[in-house]
């Protein structure tokens, strides 16, 4: 399924196209439905639950633990060790398993998903992408990528040398939070060509277009 519509592609692209008009810079965007499936991170949460239930069972007052007993056994029903260490490893391989399945539900995983690790993966992915995208594929290394990730609700700014050497990243966080605003009304494709005619109007101020420029990389934005 497309992440933008056409009228989206169009936007941006003529967003890129305007804004490296005054420019030596060059501009990519990425769309990515999501930076990580955190699978490890519901396996965290299962490990936790297996291991939580030894802690639970010690904190138990003994009342509980011999009503459950005559439950289980009868009036004069005793546990043996062999059965205790039954107990506990089954009771411990079902936490495992229900934490584990639930979390199998990816919305449901994404809400646990504690936000410092969403922005680091999402950091990651779009270090990876720009790697693969931008770096070094420019004559005066003036590649920067726009970077949105929609199922983490985060975006990332990554340049090349040239820019970060005159460019404060701290620069970049009007065109990180204009973009924000409007992604969450639902206008992603707006939202990007604001962020786009943002780091058009820094890069313009720092590396003004000369008159031997041409255009390197690609203006369409690319859905992952």
């Amino acid at each position: 399924m497309a992440l933008m519509s056409e009228a989206d592609h169009q936007l941006v692209s003529e967003a890129v196209a305007a804004a490296e008009e005054g420019t030596s810079g060059e501009i990519v965007t990425l769309v990515a439905a999501q930076s990580d499936s955190y699978r490890d991170v519901a396996l965290h949460y299962a490990a936790l639950a297996m291991l939580a239930v030894p802690v639970k069972l010690a904190l138990l007052p003994a009342s509980w633990i011999d009503w459950w007993t005559t439950l289980l056994l009868g009036w004069n029903g005793e546990w043996t060790r062999g059965s205790i260490m039954l107990g506990l490893i089954v009771s411990m391989a079902l936490a495992f398993l229900v934490v584990r399945l639930a979390l199998g539900w990816e919305p449901l995983l994404r809400a646990l998903t504690p936000g410092f690790i969403k922005t680091h993966r999402v950091r990651a992915r779009a270090i990876a992408h720009f790697r693969s995208a931008c770096e070094g594929r420019t004559t005066g290394r003036t590649g920067i990528l726009i970077y949105v990730s929609l199922a983490e609700h985060r975006a990332e700014i990554v340049a090349e040398q040239a820019i970060t050497s005159k460019v404060d990243p701290q620069v970049w966080g009007a065109a990180m939070a204009a973009m924000v605003d409007e992604v969450k009304l639902g206008r992603l494709g707006h939202g990007m060509a604001l962020a786009v005619g943002h780091v058009g109007g820094v890069l313009a101020e720092h590396l003004p277009r000369g008159a031997d420029d041409v255009n390197e990389l690609p203006n369409r934005v690319v859905e992952l």
